[in-house]
C-alpha cells in the first residue's frame, strides 16, 4: 500500500461486505481486470463492487450514486446502477459502491461484427441520454469545452504520438473542429468518457455502457465522437443518420474530439509499452485504427 493507492484484495472486499452489508457477504468475489481510478470486483452473478482506488476524491462515485438511478430507467441499454453504498471505515478509508453488473466483454477486448446494428444501438442510446439536464446537474471540470479551448491538450497528444504520415491530416481535422460553431442549446446529459473500455459487447454488437464517473451536462459532441472511436470503419455516417439530432457544427466538433480521443488511446498504448502507470498496450492499435476512420470522415 502506498500513499496514493491502497492494496485492494478479494479478502478486503469480503471484509467490507461483512461489516456493512452482511447479507451480501456470502456471494463469490472475483476481480475484474482493468480499472484505474476505481477497481471493479464481480459479486455473484448480478452485482459488482466498485472500489475507489486512485481517484483522489470520492466525487466520481458519489456522482454515479446520485444520478445513475435517475438516468438508468430511461436508457435503452443496461448501465450499472447503485444498489448499496459502502462508506469509509477504519478498515478502508475510501468509498465503495455495490452496483448492478452489466454483462458482456469490454470493447477493448472484443470486436463489433454487426456494425449497422451497433451504430443504430449507439445512436438510440445517445438520443435517449442527450436530453436537457436539470440545473443541479454536474458540470465538467476537465472536459466539455469547445475544441478551441482544448488545443493545448490536443497539441500535447499530437506531438507525443501522431505518426508523421498522419500529423498534417489530423491537425486539419482539429482545425476544422476549432472553427466550428459552438453548442448553443441547453446543456444536455453527456456520458463524457465513451472509449472502448467503457462499453461492452455481446453477440457482435454494443450491449451496455459503463463508467459514468465523468457524467456532465454540456455539449453532446463529446459523446458523438464515439461514432468514430467505438464503431467499425464506415459506420459514422449511419450513426449520424439515425441519431438525427446533430447539425454540421456538432459533427465537425465531434470529429475533432474523436481525433483527440484517438491520440489519447495511442498514448496510453505507448505508456503501456514503457511500463508507465495507466498504460494499456493494446489501446495503441485500437486508437490508430479509429484515427484512420476519423481521417476518412465516414
Amino acid at each position: 500500500m502506498t500513499g496514493t493507492e491502497l492494496e485492494i484484495t478479494a479478502d478486503l472486499v469480503c471484509e467490507l461486505l461483512r461489516e456493512q452489508h452482511p447479507d451480501l457477504a456470502g456471494l463469490a468475489v472475483r476481480e475484474v481486470a482493468g480499472g484505474w481510478g476505481n477497481q471493479m470486483w464481480r459479486l455473484g452473478d448480478e452485482l459488482s463492487v466498485r472500489v475507489q482506488r486512485m481517484d483522489p476524491t470520492p466525487d466520481l462515485q458519489l456522482k454515479e450514486r446520485r444520478w445513475l438511478p435517475v438516468l438508468a430507467p430511461r436508457l435503452p441499454l443496461p448501465v450499472p446502477t447503485p444498489v448499496r453504498f459502502g462508506e469509509p471505515s477504519e478498515r478502508f478509508p475510501k468509498h465503495w459502491t455495490v452496483m448492478t453488473w452489466v454483462p458482456g466483454e469490454p470493447l477493448d477486448h472484443a470486436t463489433i461484427s454487426r456494425g449497422v446494428h451497433a451504430a443504430d444501438t449507439l445512436a438510440g442510446f445517445l438520443r435517449a441520454l442527450h436530453v436537457v439536464a436539470p440545473a443541479e446537474a454536474p458540470i465538467a471540470a476537465d472536459r466539455g469545452a469547445h475544441p478551441r479551448d482544448c488545443t493545448d491538450g490536443f497539441e500535447a497528444f499530437l506531438q507525443a504520438v501522431a505518426p508523421a504520415d498522419l500529423a498534417a491530416d489530423v491537425r486539419a481535422v482539429w482545425d476544422d473542429a476549432v472553427a466550428a460553431g459552438a453548442w448553443e442549446g441547453s446543456p444536455v446529459w453527456v456520458h463524457g468518457d465513451l472509449h472502448p473500455a467503457n462499453v461492452v459487447v455481446s453477440d457482435g454488437t454494443l450491449s451496455g455502457i459503463v463508467d459514468f464517473g465523468d457524467l456532465f451536462a454540456g455539449d453532446p459532441a463529446w459523446d458523438l465522437a464515439a461514432a468514430w472511436v467505438l464503431l467499425p470503419a464506415g459506420m459514422a455516417a449511419r450513426f449520424f443518420e439515425v441519431y438525427a439530432q446533430a447539425d454540421e457544427a456538432a459533427i465537425r466538433r465531434a470529429r475533432g474530439l474523436a481525433a483527440m480521443k484517438c491520440l489519447f488511446l495511442m498514448l496510453m498504448g505507448q505508456n503501456g509499452d514503457r511500463g508507465l502507470p495507466g498504460g494499456k498496450p493494446h489501446w495503441g492499435p485500437i486508437g490508430r485504427a479509429a484515427l484512420e476512420s476519423v481521417l476518412k470522415g465516414t
